[in-house]
């Protein structure tokens, strides 16, 4: 996406061009029309990251053109947040202003919430030192008009941090407010009020459910926590350690209890209930004692393995987000052969871009 792409004016169009596209492609599986979940047309990314341009003394945030390669300065970023469209002028005339920070920066991440905190990551070509860490927390302060601001310094092999690196985001979820700890570097969801959407869709479709949820890829609880509320209880599986780490703060600070949360990779999760492998985490969390007839992925952008996709088969209800419908096309090809859409959705949460999420509900089909 380049900054000339973006036209809140022509925001409905570009919708209403991934609406059609998202059913051709999902015309072979069912006549349901999806859900359209819009986003904002405008503020609706929580994260960005610009290169750092030095012109002598000046400094510009800068982002390339996707086709022509071609560099553009940016005084605002109309995609994101407010907060950070607010922070953007301020930091940079503060940096301009501090030799020590800005001698040799070459990038600049902001993450964002909708509760007025933000984390900024200054990224460098040289090894950080006391000094730098002297400025950063005069930085902080001088930011602090602005909300709960936290700086990190990274450069080759070494991460400085402040005081913290994460933030707390807070969503309105069906009338209660859950609280998620996002940590620097990890993955969460870019627009906050797509999917704010996102989950409750989900919940709108896992409703009463007396049994137990599996969820794979569950990142840090972004679904597991609001829908434990439908399910007797959750069991989540997640690769990464600094998620796992995550899942369980959150769960924790909104006081939800019936959730378990397993590091454990898809593909080793599949193995394990396959009988195929031994694994002691899964032991200690006790997995051949929940009782899931409701499984819920959101992959990544490959889609599901095979061995996952075996494994999803077997539950009577799969709900299932992506973030790349060719590859979700592609997957229902196999859960056709079992399953049926009963109902779909497309959420908008990058706007003006070709990428689309989308989600689908299957149940197993009834045996004659």
């Amino acid at each position: 996406m380049s900054a000339h792409t973006i036209d809140p004016d022509n925001y409905h169009n570009q919708l209403a061009q991934k609406v059609d596209s998202l059913q051709h492609l999902l015309q072979p599986f069912t006549t349901i029309s999806p859900e359209v979940f819009a986003s904002q047309p405008a503020n609706y990314r929580m994260r960005a990251e610009f290169r750092i341009w030095h012109d002598g003394d000046r400094l510009d945030y800068v982002m390339f053109d996707a086709e022509t390669k071609q560099r553009i300065a940016l005084e605002q970023f109309p995609p994101a947040s407010a907060l950070i469209n607010n922070l953007m002028p301020r930091l940079r005339d503060l940096l301009m202003a501090n030799k020590h920070l800005r001698w040799k920066l070459f990038q600049v991440e902001f993450l964002s919430t909708t509760t007025q905190q933000a984390l900024i990551s200054l990224i460098y070509h040289r090894q950080l030192d006391d000094s730098w860490q002297h400025q950063a927390k005069l930085l902080r302060e001088q930011l602090s008009d602005f909300g709960q601001i936290e700086i990190i310094g990274r450069a080759k092999k070494q991460k400085l941090c402040l005081e913290r690196d994460w933030v707390i985001e807070t969503l309105s979820i069906q009338g209660r407010e859950y609280h998620f700890q996002q940590v620097e570097n990890s993955f969460t969801q870019p627009n906050a009020g797509v999917n704010t959407d996102m989950i409750e869709w989900a919940l709108k479709h896992t409703q009463s459910n007396p049994y137990d949820l599996l969820e794979l890829y569950c990142g840090n609880g972004n679904f597991s926590l609001p829908l434990a509320q439908n399910f007797r209880r959750v069991l989540a599986t997640e690769i990464s350690k600094t998620s796992v780490a995550s899942a369980r703060y959150n769960c924790s600070i909104n006081s939800i209890e019936n959730v378990t949360v397993v590091r454990m990779s898809a593909e080793d999760f599949s193995a394990v209930l396959q009988g195929e492998k031994d694994s002691v985490r899964a032991k200690e969390a006790g997995v051949t004692e929940f009782d899931c007839r409701t499984v819920l992925v959101d992959p990544p952008r490959a889609g599901l393995d095979a061995d996952t996709l075996a494994l999803v088969q077997q539950y009577p209800t799969i709900i299932y987000i992506s973030c790349n419908p060719l590859t979700l096309v592609d997957n229902l090809k196999q859960l056709a052969s079992t399953h049926e859409v009963v109902a779909a959705a497309l959420f908008d949460q990058f706007p003006y871009t070709h990428h689309m999420e989308a989600g689908v509900v299957l149940q197993c089909r009834t045996k004659e």
